[in-house]
């Protein structure tokens, strides 16, 4: 009986504690930002009480056994989140007095500054995991002890006292820019995600993807695809685009005849592209505007084809593995969409192009998703089913609140490492060293850029990874001569792609979490899908037009049909199937037009392109032939057990 009233107690803690963080957020968007030190320290402070919040109410679960010493454990806990929560409120309710010292540290500020760490990674570890907590652990100790290494990776070495004032009080670490995007452009932005959620709307991007899906062959994946592309308009995360998406999308595909691993690799490949999709994206988004000093409208635009190209091309490897495996068509010609209910349902989607319109007139982020906000409220009273009653705008808040969460801890565990690379210089000796190791090749070079970004995102929310390499590598790049905008989308591409590299996969093990199949086994399948697509930024690297960057519409058109048509020849030379199974000679030549398709020379992509028709006439006629010997159409067969 204690422990059902502790629950409702700690509901309502929860409920009020989400309430305040949106209400500071929406207050912020509309009345202006207060200033840095009250704005993200409030932030923080209110993300580590959800955290206790949630860590104790999942203590006392009754579903749950009670572990050994759970109240040492509970105690522990509270003793460690208070610790953080005094360190964050001192910087909150002192900063002015801070400020005036100009980053000098005092000796109980040094043990404040450790408690925040202790706390900060207890928090990071319950809600991300490890690996995020384990590198910045890292970086702290290189800041400490880093004058132990050889050179060029050693520095002089700093005092507790020096690195604590850097990454607790100076404007780089803890609270430092990538906590403030939190804090002020990506919460709103998850508020708008999940207004959307809860009135229907993503239901009708499914509903509608679906809809143009359903007589293809392999048209459950293709809907996953699609339904992907459209959810992360609103979401902007891989995890929350898989747990969206999928409940849907991958019994679809086991219905059709894929097997589970197979149906959940498609959809986190499917789900991780969203991050990359306009006009929400994800927070790395908006973080990628603060150190570009861009504004969010130019990387949304800059964005958007390479998000299109990525879609396309994995709509092209789900048909050639749908045609190799025969998947059929799961609906018949004479089954009928009900286009009238996805349409009496679309006024749910008004607050988008609100959203989008006032981005584009110049209004900024925040005021942007305040309005859409006011939008996608106001929209869900025109029907009882959707109107957001307290109850539901309560539901709406927690589960907003639960979203920012995981990118709020990263992004102050980011700030942490940040702090670090900047008291250390490490950044510019990294950068230096991927140049020497590069020989000065720039292919090299991005080659080594996406490994460092693969495996240093593995098992991090795709804002922290693009934090950590954007620092680390993006200079080296540009150094190399590539421009400040297609270096920064590439190692955003690199770290939104560790989001189904092994063998820390977080989108693959979301899905496997539906599929309930093998997460290690989803994640190899999910970079076959996905394979092709790791491709897409070297032809915006070496093809900017692609950008829209200081080009004519021609020269753009030109480089998106390229950069799709050496994505689909990619496609076809990885699964080693167009019409029908390819010859070893003619995956060769497939690969060898997508390596053409690369190039920005004219000359180069003529070539390709003759190469890739010559190609598919040789494929259409062999297929026709094939089709003709057999006395069936290509729908009408079936697959051959579980292949896939």
């Amino acid at each position: 009986m204690a422990e059902a009233g502790i629950r409702r107690i700690l509901n309502a803690v929860l409920a009020i504690t989400a309430l305040a963080l949106i209400g500071l957020t929406l207050y912020s968007a509309f009345f202006g930002v207060f200033p840095d030190g009250i704005q993200r320290s409030a932030h923080l402070l209110l993300i580590m009480i959800l955290v206790a919040g949630y860590t104790l109410q999942d203590s006392y679960d009754p579903d749950r056994l009670p572990g050994r010493h759970a109240n040492l454990r509970r105690l522990i806990m509270l003793l460690v989140m208070a610790g953080g929560l005094i360190a964050t409120g001192h910087q909150l309710f002192n900063f002015e007095a801070i400020n005036n010292r100009y980053g000098a540290i005092t000796d109980y500020e040094v043990i404040l500054g450790c408690l925040l760490i202790v706390a900060l990674f207890d928090a990071c570890r319950r809600t991300i995991g490890w690996p995020i907590v384990l590198l910045a652990s890292g970086f702290i100790l290189y800041g400490l002890f880093g004058n132990y290494l050889p050179s060029p990776f050693g520095h002089r070495g700093y005092s507790v006292e020096r690195v604590m004032s850097q990454i607790y009080l100076g404007g780089g670490g803890v609270f430092g820019t990538p906590l403030g995007v939190s804090a002020t452009f990506v919460t709103g932005v998850v508020v708008l995600g999940a207004l959307l959620e809860k009135t229907g709307a993503g239901q009708v991007l499914m509903d509608f993807a679906t809809a143009l899906t359903g007589r293809l062959r392999g048209g459950p994946a293709k809907a996953a695809v699609v339904g992907s592309s459209l959810m992360g308009m609103i979401s902007g995360t891989a995890v929350a685009n898989v747990l969206t998406t999928g409940p849907i999308s991958i019994p679809l595909m086991r219905k059709s005849g894929y097997r589970k691993e197979a149906a959940g690799a498609i959809e986190a490949v499917a789900s991780t592209g969203g991050q990359l999709m306009p006009p929400v994206m994800g927070a790395a988004a908006f973080i990628m505007a603060e150190f570009t000093e861009t504004s969010y409208l130019t990387i949304a635009k800059a964005a958007f084809l390479p998000a299109v190209i990525f879609y396309a091309v994995l709509l092209a490897m789900v048909h050639f593995e749908a045609v190799k495996r025969k998947i059929p068509v799961l609906r018949d010609a004479d089954s009928v969409t009900d286009w009238a209910s996805i349409l009496r349902r679309s006024y749910l989607l008004v607050p988008l192009p609100v959203f989008v319109s006032m981005l584009l007139n110049g209004y900024s982020i925040m005021l942007s998703s305040f309005w859409a906000i006011v939008a996608s409220v106001l929209v869900s009273y025109l029907s009882r089913e959707t109107a957001l009653t307290l109850p539901r705008m309560i539901e709406t808040a927690k589960a907003a609140a639960s979203a920012v969460i995981p990118v709020a801890l990263a992004c102050a565990a980011a700030g942490v490492i940040i702090g670090i690379i900047t008291l250390t210089g490490i950044g510019l000796k990294f950068s230096t060293l991927v140049v020497l190791l590069s020989g000065g090749s720039l292919p090299a070079a991005l080659v080594l850029t996406m490994l460092t970004c693969l495996v240093l995102g593995m098992g991090l929310p795709t804002a922290a990874a693009y934090i950590l390499v954007a620092t680390l590598v993006a200079p080296a790049l540009v150094d190399l001569g590539v421009g400040l905008l297609p270096a920064h989308l590439f190692v955003l591409y690199s770290a939104m792609l560790s989001s189904i590299t092994p063998p820390v996969a977080l989108a693959a093990y979301a899905a496997a979490s539906i599929a309930q199949g093998n997460p290690l086994k989803i994640a190899v399948l999910a970079c076959q899908f996905g394979m092709a697509a790791f491709a897409v930024p070297y032809f915006f690297v070496y093809d900017p037009a692609i950008l829209g960057i200081d080009v004519g519409a021609g020269r753009i058109v030109l480089s998106f049909v390229t950069a799709i048509a050496g994505g689909i020849c990619a496609s076809a030379a990885m699964l080693g199937q167009f019409s029908i199974r390819l010859t070893f000679i003619e995956r060769l030549g497939f690969a060898a037009a997508a390596i053409l398709f690369m190039s920005s020379d004219w000359l180069f992509d003529l070539a390709a392109f003759v190469i890739f028709a010559a190609l598919a006439a040789v494929q259409s006629r062999l297929s026709k032939r094939s089709t003709t010997e057999s006395g069936l159409q290509p729908e009408q067969l079936t697959p051959k057990g579980d292949t896939q």
